[in-house]
């Protein structure tokens, strides 16, 4: 899900510099908390199995699908004892509920996981610490920003879905700019929100022939839906032929369930990261880091890509370890998201 700009001007107007506010005890507890997440002595992994089964359980703040977040929650019970307390929402509402508590001082989760750009606007609010993870070194460059607040576990993948009963596989476009032929007009349509998307698509494509490109496809008149989820299910229903910004898993999921979908990856491939990240403040610190390793670890890569997810680690094989694809940079989508929501609506919301 996008940054909308009105979360983004709210967050802006809260930043009040959380760690200076703490009293001398919540300081020395984050302290204590980063002193653990950063440790990289011999005796690491037994120290921080040996303490996280003392603490016994985590918080887990995420926006990942009830359908994913209770296998792997499950999948880590089982290995290590810890109980898991999993709250789910769209991210959106994860950044809200996590910056409200961190204003309270009320510290309630430990480990949180959702879209990048979230985390990023978390580590930002100063509720997310540096950490280290032996699994960090399995990660793409791209996959741990320089401050070491959140990294990468999975990636949402942009794509084309379409109804089967409708179009064909093999009069699908090799490239975006295939879709521009006459022949698509009043059956392709785009997710409302995606000003990312098309900051991306320019980066991969070079300004002049993106650009090109986006005023073209607005000419194209596509019809415009708010809502990725929803957008897949439309293609599913016939509603809408064909989408060009759909997520993969978001398709797989009604195809799964009998829905004449499909998808495909379309060139220039478009990546969102997904990214985990462990609290400043967290009431279970060893867990939260424990289960942070786990799920960057190759158990918990290849749980997702059971799942139909696109794990980020190059110990696991996935359709897109060989491919090369663009991936949306969080920082980047938060300090031009003004810039790039204002040529978005330009072309195709406000037509």
């Amino acid at each position: 899900m996008k940054v909308a700009l009105p979360v983004v001007g709210w967050l802006s107007a809260i930043a009040i510099g959380m760690s200076a506010m703490l009293p001398a005890h919540a300081q020395s507890n984050v302290a204590k908390n980063e002193s653990i997440y950063t440790y990289k002595g011999a005796d690491r992994d037994q120290r921080l199995l040996q303490e996280a089964r003392r603490e016994g359980t985590l918080t887990w703040y995420t926006s990942m699908a009830p359908t994913e977040s209770g296998p792997m929650a499950q999948a880590f019970e089982k290995k290590y004892g810890i109980k898991v307390e999993v709250w789910r929402a769209v991210s959106e509402k994860v950044v809200q509920r996590a910056i409200t508590e961190g204003r309270a001082r009320r510290h309630a989760f430990d480990v949180v996981e959702t879209n990048g750009p979230e985390l990023e606007i978390l580590a930002r609010e100063n509720l997310l610490s540096a950490f280290h993870s032996p699994y960090f070194s399995d990660l793409p460059s791209f996959a741990v920003p320089s401050h070491g607040m959140w990294a990468a576990d999975r990636m949402s993948v942009y794509g084309v879905a379409f109804n089967t009963n409708v179009v064909k596989r093999e009069d699908m476009p090799k490239t975006y700019e295939g879709f521009l032929d006459p022949k698509w007009k009043g059956k392709l349509g785009v997710e409302a929100t995606d000003s990312d998307w098309m900051a991306a698509m320019l980066k991969a494509m070079g300004n002049e022939r993106g650009t090109s490109f986006m005023r073209k496809l607005a000419d194209m008149r596509p019809d415009i839906r708010k809502g990725h989820i929803l957008l897949a299910e439309l293609v599913s229903a016939g509603e809408v032929p064909v989408a060009l910004t759909t997520y993969q898993s978001n398709a797989q999921t009604l195809k799964r369930k009998g829905g004449p979908i499909e998808w495909v990856a379309v060139e220039p491939i478009i990546v969102r990261p997904q990214a985990v990240g462990v609290a400043k403040n967290a009431p279970h610190p060893h867990a939260a880091l424990l289960f942070a390793d786990f799920i960057l670890s190759p158990d918990g890569q290849g749980l997702l890509e059971s799942m139909g997810r696109s794990p980020v680690s190059t110990k696991i094989s996935s359709e897109f370890s060989a491919r090369k694809y663009t991936m949306i940079d969080p920082a980047v989508v938060l300090d031009e998201a003004e810039k790039w929501e204002k040529a978005w609506d330009g072309l195709f919301v406000k037509k």
